[in-house]
């Protein structure tokens, strides 16, 4: 069930309806219902991995407080039972993982390792469908896991509370990728209705909405064109098609996240925020700390750290990001192509850190002003040129395809196609074309409000009724009327159901 579809405009009234009916009692076995119905939607025989995932880590949680309170053993014992319990419960979830999303991509690449020696590997293909959202829901577990072995937080005694915090149905697919100490904390206490945060909520909705539909969905018709028959368009369509792609993905993904974070406010909960205007970053460090922030502090917390993070020294420590942002390339899919945009941006990071000295040096003979506009424009637009140039291996449908791509690229041979309105002959008309653009200006303004501390949000809130009546329905009709369906666009899923 996607959240630009019909089926959820009646799925989720629906559950707000009989939730803040029912007793108290029985509010979070009604959203556990709900949130297994909403998955299984897509295939509900899936719904057994995400049930086997919630018992595995649950009793892990319990085992290991119990190993915890064992006074019966000595320190050093406890640990190690705690690490094995830990090791065991991070093995099956993914090794379950592994064999949905990478075993095929595995087994190819031992064919080729073989191939080089000059001897064929005759190995079995499987045809696996992969289950939505199967990162989120691991890695969501899998810290749950960890928490409790850090003392974060303690075991879940009720397992149908940690099976909805597993399953909570607004950010189950895509994320934001929860905290126990977040989320499952908020679970406890089941929440009665408040209007104000419903309404906050259903503004948020109706933004993610206009950024899915509207924007992203428009956009992709124009990428889509041009990425999928790359072969045919000159290095200035790809320019722009590469340009339009970081917008895309970023309307797409933080859309979802909004109009998770709406729903749950809907039901009292608060999810964490995943992104913060990424594209005013400044460097690609900053950037990383307003991207997909539930998964970047994932990988920080739960890989980064433990590796020994920036603690054994300045090499291992630019080995270890090199780590993160490889493995955060394949968990994005089991493709090369993926793993090479993530070691891009960990290069990007490491030349960041060993050039900081003499950028500084430059700054200082020159006596820049850092703070000043200019300079700060500056590093935005280096900034976004480096994450977009690392996007073309993202959307390209191979490492092939991704290097092709950037050879026609530096091959460009005219601008004119900017200006003769051969754009418009690529998937959208001159009309929508430029609906396009102004959209894309209306998401720069609001994410240039946003760093400055300007809230629309409340802004709107705080205007009279008369005003905010006009403003929501203005707002409908707009995503009603220049939202973008038909055959084929009613369908498309949200980028990151495939990861």
């Amino acid at each position: 069930m996607l959240f630009n579809s019909l089926e959820f405009l009646i799925f989720f009234p629906v559950v707000l309806i009989i939730y803040f009916a029912v007793p108290k009692k029985i509010k979070n076995i009604w959203l556990l219902i709900a949130s297994y119905y909403f998955y299984m939607c897509w295939n509900a025989k899936y719904a057994v991995l995400i049930l086997f995932s919630t018992i595995i880590t649950f009793f892990s949680g319990i085992f290991i407080e119990k190993v915890k309170r064992y006074d019966f053993a000595k320190e050093d014992t406890r640990v190690i039972c705690k690490k094995i319990i830990v090791l065991l419960s991070f093995a099956i979830n993914l090794a379950i993982l592994f064999y949905f999303k990478y075993i095929n991509f595995a087994l190819g690449i031992l064919q080729d390792i073989f191939s080089v020696f000059s001897v064929q590997l005759n190995t079995p293909a499987f045809d696996i469908v992969l289950p939505v959202g199967i990162s989120f829901y691991t890695f969501q577990a899998l810290s749950y896991t960890m928490d409790v072995y850090r003392d974060d937080i303690y075991a879940e005694k009720n397992f149908f509370r940690y099976a909805l915090f597993v399953s909570f149905f607004p950010q189950l697919v895509a994320g934001p990728i929860e905290r126990s100490k977040n989320l499952l904390c908020q679970l406890a206490e089941p929440k009665r209705f408040d209007f104000d945060k419903a309404y906050e909520g259903f503004l948020l909705m109706l933004w993610g909405w206009f950024l899915k539909i509207v924007v992203a969905d428009r956009i992709a018709i124009f990428v889509d064109n041009i990425y999928g028959n790359y072969y045919n368009f000159d290095g200035t369509y790809l320019i722009v098609a590469t340009i339009l792609f970081a917008i895309q993905i970023y309307c797409d993904f933080s859309g979802y996240s909004i109009i998770a974070i709406g729903a749950a406010k809907f039901l009292g909960i608060n999810l964490m925020e995943n992104f913060d205007a990424p594209y005013f970053a400044t460097s690609v460090s900053d950037f990383w700390r307003r991207w997909h922030i539930s998964l970047t502090s994932w990988f920080k917390d739960y890989l980064y750290i433990p590796l020994g993070g920036s603690r054994k020294g300045k090499f291992r420590k630019y080995i270890n990001k090199m780590i993160v942002f490889l493995v955060s390339g394949l968990w994005h899919g089991a493709k090369i192509s993926f793993i090479a945009w993530g070691g891009i941006n960990g290069l990007y990071q490491i030349m960041e850190e060993v050039t900081a000295p003499l950028r500084a040096k430059v700054v200082e003979k020159y006596k820049i002003n850092i703070n000043n506009f200019s300079h700060r424009l500056f590093q935005t637009v280096i900034t976004f040129i480096m994450v977009d140039f690392s996007w073309i291996f993202f959307r390209a449908d191979s490492f092939t395809s991704a290097v092709k791509i950037i050879e026609r690229i530096l091959n460009c041979e005219t601008a004119k196609v900017l200006f003769d309105g051969s754009l418009y002959e690529c998937g959208l008309d001159e009309k929508n074309f430029w609906f396009m653009i102004i959209s894309i200006i209306l998401i720069i303004f609001a994410d240039y409000c946003k760093t400055k501390g300007i809230k629309i949000r409340d802004f709107i809130m705080n205007q009279s009724g008369l005003f905010q009546v006009l403003f929501v329905s203005f707002s409908i009709v707009a995503v009603l009327t220049f939202g973008v369906y038909g055959v084929g666009v009613d369908k498309a899923a949200f980028i990151y159901f495939q990861f």
